[in-house]
């Protein structure tokens, strides 16, 4: 079965609001067993729009990363997220 990735590019509007759904999805990722690969760092824009924040997370499969997006807790993270960033998030499957 193929893993399932997040893939998140935000821009931080409230970098100390955004402490709090940081700390907000440690349940949730630990409970869904997610495996981070890139959490920020710098980045080089080789084409498109940037964002200042770019994240991978790899879960066990495309559906446990649905799971985790899913649950409860994550979806009161995510509304922490929203009031003080802006951008993409999506699910892609690993080959």
């Amino acid at each position: 079965m193929a893993k399932g990735y997040w893939i998140a590019r935000m821009d931080i509007h409230d970098p100390e609001r955004y402490k709090d759904y940081v700390a907000a999805t440690k349940a949730p990722f630990e409970k869904f067993g997610a495996v981070f690969h890139v959490r920020g760092g710098e980045a080089t824009t080789l084409e498109g729009k940037a964002r200042a924040r770019n994240v991978v997370i790899e879960f066990a499969s495309r559906q446990v990363a649905l799971d985790c997006y899913n649950s409860p807790e994550y979806q009161a993270a995510a509304k922490i997220r929203q009031e003080c960033a802006e951008g993409e998030l999506l699910i892609v499957d690993g080959v």
